[in-house]
């Protein structure tokens, strides 16, 4: 489990990234105000996830807008998958539970 800091850091409908581990992890908090988390990296050329345009399913990565399903990390456009992440709030702060 690890702490990543105040869940006011990252504002609704955006995503910030975090290295946890030696890995990058995009953490997105959803218009709802709920969190979901993923792998940072888009596995097509690298592109940044966390900069990506999101909505309460999927984000879109902002290089050449393939996209990935929030939940399951599965691929919305034919790519590979990527990682998804348990992340939680706790009074305040977002939890990574890895």
């Amino acid at each position: 489990m690890r702490t990543l800091g105040s869940v006011g850091d990252i504002p609704l409908g955006e995503g910030r990234t975090f290295a946890v581990d030696g890995e990058m992890i995009a953490v997105f908090r959803l218009r709802d105000g709920s969190v979901r988390a993923l792998s940072a990296v888009c596995p097509h050329q690298g592109g940044p996830l966390a900069d990506g345009q999101i909505d309460m399913k999927q984000v879109v990565c902002p290089l050449h807008l393939y996209s990935w399903d929030l939940a399951t990390g599965c691929s919305l456009s034919g790519q590979e998958a990527v990682s998804v992440y348990p992340v939680r709030v706790d009074n305040d702060q977002l939890i990574l539970e890895m």
